[in-house]
């Protein structure tokens, strides 16, 4: 019989313990106590005994996982328990530390005791643990769906009739008559005055949340009753604003930010601007191979003065992998096919002003390996109910800098956490969506491979297709303006330019 279950440092010291018999605190605490006395430095073995209870152990970096059983337990069932103990506690603890362990200790309790039943295992494995405890309701789900669509729904009405009396208002005054009477009895009797200003009240309260932040929740016993969680206030004030006609950038954690900072425009932008954009769909097969790369490109020009109208580009190509170029049907074909240079077929009509001109543009389509960017070779191996995936990069393209990079792994639902053992970089575990974020900050010639690898139940299909993304202030296709001229006088002109070089698909299948 399995009498306790139990982590504890290497002093004997008690940080969760489970007892499946009635023990006291005392008694408990006196066993833990004794137990770090009881080891043989020397032996390999990993249990110990007393004169009434057997100690099962397992070490975890600074800890012990402990399971104290009788001297007449069955020990090989007791160490395939143990095995399992040992397998849960990463699942809720990122670090195998005191702190962390303390913080998620009902959690492990809970776990605890969907293993042991009375002194006695249960047949369960570790996806099953990991569904029982999480205790998650279908019923709930629809319930809170149906009432934020309410929800949504009664303020989309609210702001809708809030605009009729708006409009009614400004007819009537337009007009120069008073403001009808809106409401029931007595309507006729509210003075146009009163009604304005009653409408106005309703229109301020109903776009105050356009100028105002989301208001901080007064702490007190009034709220303590509330349901719903923050996240979902956010999400329905970010809802009203995007209902409102305000342009919200939604983001996932620091990724966009970091994005926006790699491809923020230029701090000084002249007179003659000039983006440059790529965008990059890929599609590689899990067992190496490229099955499809296609590579779209642009130059875009934007003049915003009248007397930089009237100019040529200079463009430089240094590509090498036979990219097809196409010039705008006003530019002229021949001066750019002799000179690489962008001119208006007619030399006396000027660019437009104030607007984003596409002048040049190519298209690179191949099935040649050495053309990928970036490598991605993922490699999932089964050991018993588990899969340990190696995953790895290489930066093939030494020119590019790739930022806020993010190697995308789906994982097999219900089965938890995956445990992580060699990572560069960082990772995300999304549980809702069940995917493995493996975030990448830069890649460039310093730093182009890097691995990851963890182990969690599953199959090795069930790991594809990983998806890649990235943003990039270098392109891919070695085309650049190097100067501008004016077409009287050939006179050099400033201007300002801006490269992105993005991905629309990267998919390893």
């Amino acid at each position: 019989v399995l009498l306790a279950a139990a982590v504890c440092t290497k002093a004997g010291k008690a940080i969760v313990s489970r007892q499946f018999v009635e023990m006291t605190r005392t008694r408990i605490e006196g066993l833990l106590a004794a137990f770090p006395k009881l080891m043989n430095t020397g032996k390999q073995h990993t249990f110990v005994e007393t004169e009434s209870v057997r100690y099962v152990y397992q070490p975890m970096e600074k800890l012990y996982m402990v399971l104290i059983t009788t001297k007449n337990s069955n020990i090989l069932e007791d160490l395939e328990t143990l095995r399992l103990f040992s397998r849960v506690i990463p699942e809720y603890c990122r670090a195998l530390e005191e702190n962390e362990i303390s913080e998620h200790c009902f959690d492990l309790i809970f776990a605890f005791d969907e293993i042991v039943a009375l002194g006695y295992r249960e047949n369960v494995n570790l996806a099953q643990i990991r569904t029982f405890t999480e205790m998650d309701s279908h019923e709930e789900k629809v319930f809170r769906a149906v009432r934020e669509t309410q929800e949504r729904e009664a303020k989309a009405e609210m702001r809708r009739k809030a605009k009729e009396l708006q409009q009614a208002r400004r007819d009537a005054e337009r007009q120069g008559k008073k403001a009808p009477g809106f409401g029931g009895f007595g309507s006729s009797a509210v003075s146009g005055g009163t009604t304005a200003a009653m409408i106005t009240e309703t229109i301020i309260e109903t776009e105050k949340p356009k100028v105002a932040p989301a208001p901080a929740r007064p702490s007190g016993p009034s709220k303590a009753l509330k349901l719903g969680a923050k996240g979902k206030e956010v999400d329905n004030f970010v809802d009203k604003l995007k209902s409102e006609g305000e342009n919200i950038m939604t983001s996932v954690g620091k990724r966009s930010t970091e994005a926006a900072k790699v491809l923020a425009p230029p701090v000084n932008v002249e007179s003659v601007h000039m983006k440059i954009e790529e965008k990059i769909s890929l599609t590689c097969g899990r067992d190496g191979g490229l099955q499809n790369m296609e590579l779209h490109g642009m130059i875009m020009l934007h003049i915003s003065d009248e007397k930089f109208a009237r100019i040529r580009l200079h463009v430089e190509n240094e590509d090498k992998r036979g990219v097809q170029l196409q010039t705008h049907p006003n530019v002229d074909k021949k001066l750019f096919t002799a000179e690489s240079q962008i001119g208006l077929k007619n030399p006396e009509k000027s660019f437009p002003i104030n607007s984003d001109v596409g002048v040049l543009k190519w298209r690179l389509q191949t099935a040649e390996e050495s053309f990928i960017p970036l490598t991605i070779n993922c490699w999932p191996s089964e050991s018993g109910n588990s899969c340990d995936v190696n995953i790895e990069y290489e930066l093939q393209e030494e020119s590019l800098e790739l930022n806020d990079v993010i190697i995308t792994i789906p994982l097999p639902s219900g089965v938890g956490a995956p445990v992580i053992g060699e990572i560069d970089g960082e990772y995300r575990h999304d549980s809702r969506r069940n995917l493995l974020e493996w975030c990448l900050p830069v890649i460039d010639a310093k730093n182009k491979s890097g691995s990851l690898e963890f182990s969690i139940a599953g199959q090795p299909n069930d790991f594809f297709p990983v998806q890649v993304s990235f943003v990039s202030k270098k392109n891919y296709c070695n085309i650049q303006v190097t100067k501008v001229t004016q077409v009287d006088g050939n006179s050099p002109v400033r201007f300002s330019t801006e490269t992105t070089f993005l991905v629309d698909k990267y998919e390893i299948l």
